[in-house]
């Protein structure tokens, strides 16, 4: 089975759960920047959680199959198909998202997954690198991709309870755990609001708001960053490191955005607000444990719910 791009929208790109174990060696993540989106969507069509499936950002693209097939949609709101559930598309029909509604970014799982070859152990694309799903790049107009060919029927008329689902918002408030010099600034990052930079990209969320001041002018010797590290540059402005971003930062690490809340930063779009609440090791273990239970849960209702 085929699926041919008729419109590539913005910045659409192949990816799954990421490129993991090679960050000793420079190699970033990458990956969804909303991975519960992509993991849902890829539970509703009868796929493994890191089946390749296709992101999408602002502005979503215009597709075709060859043959009849399942699709689901997460993330961001971008009309064409209603989010969070399987839905039947027929050969040749044409699937036309527009811009988005809500959110900054999108996801489609097709049952069978996206057939291209992985690179380092991922079919995620890392564009820096032109590494990774689709010739390594973005996706274009008039391009062809292979899915697995599979049958898959949808039992009945249902839908998931959304309360699992990260609660997006234009101005969240996101949980962060303290950083390697979060004592060497004052309360600013919790205290005030921050509006999303149009400079903001896979690599990293750019937020601007009041300057965050570091009282230690000490030059830092660089250290592991991860998704989620809260930098402060010189400029005082925080940057929140997000898929794509470097393996290693000099910058000062205030603080750390917890596992559970990276898609809240991941749908945030330029102008958009959010806040900071500092939480413990504990607090942050506990809620990435229920939610895994409830991915589990939800795994283990579907398979009555898809043959």
């Amino acid at each position: 089975m085929e699926m041919r791009i008729i419109r590539a929208g913005m910045l659409t790109t192949v990816q799954d759960l990421g490129r993991r174990g090679h960050r000793a060696a420079g190699v970033p993540l990458s990956g969804a920047m909303d991975a519960i989106a992509l993991r849902v969507a890829n539970l509703l069509v009868g796929n493994p959680e890191n089946a390749a499936g296709l992101e999408f950002t602002l502005v979503g693209p215009e597709l075709e199959f060859s043959t009849d097939t399942i699709v689901a949609v997460g993330g961001g709101d971008f009309g064409a198909l209603p989010r969070w559930q399987p839905v039947r598309v027929p050969a040749g029909e044409r699937v036309k998202f527009g811009p988005a509604r809500s959110g900054c970014r999108g996801y489609l799982a097709v049952a069978g997954g996206l057939a291209v070859a992985p690179a380092l152990g991922s079919c995620s694309t890392y564009l820096r690198a032109t590494l990774g799903g689709f010739q390594g790049r973005a996706l274009r107009d008039g391009d062809v991709l292979p899915v697995l060919d599979v049958v898959r029927e949808v039992m009945g008329h249902w839908h998931i309870d959304e309360r699992i689902l990260p609660a997006y918002s234009p101005a969240p408030l996101v949980r962060v755990l303290r950083g390697a010099q979060a004592d060497e600034f004052d309360d600013t990052l919790r205290d005030a609001n921050f509006k999303v930079s149009p400079q903001s990209d896979r690599m990293g969320v750019r937020l601007s708001g009041p300057p965050l001041t570091r009282h230690d002018a000490t030059e830092l010797v660089s250290a592991v960053v991860v998704p989620g590290t809260i930098q402060v540059p010189p400029d005082g402005q925080p940057i929140v490191l997000m898929a794509d971003a470097q393996t290693i930062g000099g910058y000062p690490q205030l603080a750390h955005v917890i596992d559970v809340d990276r898609p809240l930063v991941a749908q945030l779009r330029p102008g958009d607000a959010v806040r900071f609440r500092e939480v413990t090791l504990a607090e942050a273990h506990e809620v990435l444990l229920a939610r895994e239970r409830t991915l589990a849960i939800l795994h283990e209702g579907l398979a009555e719910k898809l043959r």
